[in-house]
């Protein structure tokens, strides 16, 4: 194996970072160090450690060009829509750094004759980030700033194909004046990755990506009682109802199946329509999606680029064939858009019909440009079906009846449930998964309780 990371751009084919691999020294030090400043950090007061935090989102937010021109030469995301993941960096940041002195504050509860009893939020220690690529700010940051505001260490190992990511925060932090060793970050090979987790200075591991990653992370994890946090795939379902404001539900949900070419774990994969709206629903869809530019990310007319890497464009091109051949309609000829070929991380979009849940299109996570749209007369085959998956990640519902939606919501199996919006993380609310989607919780003031440990306090204060 090569110890050298190399980021192949989606957008030419072109070495775009080439970067050394941490060597086992490299990474013991920064271990050391991360368990260093610890001790250090979780004695900063809460209030230092909010400034810091604020001074380092407005560092990364002056580079917002910068990094939106990063994010789309190395994963592929349009130049137009690259800079809004600065934005929701933000967002997310700013929510967690606002209640952060009131989440992590302690509970004290009623004195009882000649006791004093409360509670305090301990910080963890090393906490290990594993970051994916295809939002790679948007991910990282969910752990990485509630960590640190809590008192934690973090180590930050972020994927091969966006390590830009991981420096540009570390510079952030670096300008904002955190203490040496409570931010680092490391190029890590899968092997040493996997080190890292099994190392005893590591008291938390957050990861987002595959559910074999998640895997391989418990699996290292096992037996030395440390907390996991793991947001793995999904197949999100929408169902739109007999009354739902149509315009919106096609609009809504063609954008949360093809934003960011459907390399999103939360976008929508499958969509169940009741069949008095089936036919005008498929009708809108199409038209519009038609109406997507494939092209060079760099490219500011461009609405759909190219996916991650051409094996990942022939994994989906592979299950849309393999549906055809099982009765799907095909509503989309690729033909109409120059730059998809075959063999090429660039791929038209693609909308079925036709399609039931022995298709793999309609099961298994395709994280590409193509969606499913299945017929069906009933809530209650509705739900079946969006409850049918071994994931669950976030559901949708579109309707104008707010309460039977919410009632359907109560049914479905889902960490995230909307009503007539989808594809979206309320930094308000828990982040969080059911099934193989993952397990454990970020944002909210609930993100806080995986990020740290209460320690109770029972003091007798008379004899």
């Amino acid at each position: 194996m090569s110890n050298r990371l190399e980021t192949i751009s989606p957008i030419d084919g072109t070495t775009y970072v080439t970067r050394d691999y941490a060597t086992p020294e490299q990474i013991a030090e920064a271990l050391q160090r991360a368990k260093a400043a610890r001790q250090i950090w979780k004695q900063t007061p809460v209030a230092e450690r909010i400034a810091v935090c604020s001074r380092m989102v407005d560092a990364f937010t002056s580079k917002k060009d910068r990094i939106a021109e990063e994010i789309s030469w190395m994963m592929g995301r349009p130049i137009r829509y690259a800079a809004g993941e600065v934005a929701g960096f933000a967002e997310r940041a700013h929510h967690m750094i606002n209640i952060a002195e009131e989440a992590l504050s302690p509970t004290t509860l009623p004195e009882t004759s000649g006791f004093q009893r409360s509670i305090i939020r301990e910080p963890l220690g090393v906490v290990f980030v594993i970051a994916p690529w295809n939002y790679p700010y948007l991910t990282s940051v969910n752990a990485i700033v509630p960590a640190i505001l809590a008192g934690n260490t973090v180590l930050l190992k972020h994927s091969a194909q966006t390590p830009l990511c991981a420096e540009r925060i570390h510079e952030s932090f670096a300008q904002a004046g955190l203490p040496e060793g409570v931010f680092q970050y490391l190029h890590l090979s899968h092997e040493h990755t996997e080190g890292v987790i099994k190392a005893p200075e590591v008291r938390h591991v957050c990861f987002t990506g595959s559910v074999a990653g998640g895997a391989m992370v418990q699996h290292a994890a096992a037996g030395r009682f440390i907390g996991t946090g793991l947001e793995l795939g999904g197949k999100d379902p929408a169902y739109v109802r007999a009354d739902a404001d149509l315009d919106h539900a096609v609009e809504t949900t063609v954008d949360g199946a093809f934003f960011n070419s459907g390399q999103s774990c939360c976008g929508i994969e499958r969509i169940y329509v009741h069949e008095d709206l089936h036919d005008r629903f498929v009708e809108k869809a199409v038209t519009l999606v038609k109406q997507y530019q494939l092209g060079r990310s760099d490219d500011p007319v461009t609405t759909l680029g190219p996916m991650v890497r051409a094996k990942a464009a022939d994994f989906v091109r592979g299950q849309i064939d393999e549906a055809v051949q099982q009765g799907a309609i095909a509503h989309i000829d690729p033909t109409e858009f120059s730059m998809d070929q075959q063999g090429s991380p660039y791929m038209a979009p693609q909308v079925l019909t036709e399609v039931n849940h022995n298709m793999r299109v309609m099961t298994e996570e395709s994280f590409g440009p193509v969606v499913g749209i299945q017929k069906v007369s009933s809530d209650e085959e509705a739900v079946f079906l969006m409850n049918d998956s071994e994931y669950g990640l976030t559901a949708s519902v579109f309707s104008t009846d707010i309460e039977a939606a919410t009632r359907l919501g109560e049914q479905v199996d889902t960490g995230t449930f909307f009503v007539n919006r989808c594809d979206y993380l309320d930094p308000a609310l828990a982040w969080t998964g059911v099934k193989n989607s993952g397990c454990g919780c970020t944002l909210s003031h609930l993100g806080f309780d995986h990020l740290t440990r209460p320690k109770s306090f029972h003091i007798k204060t008379s004899t």
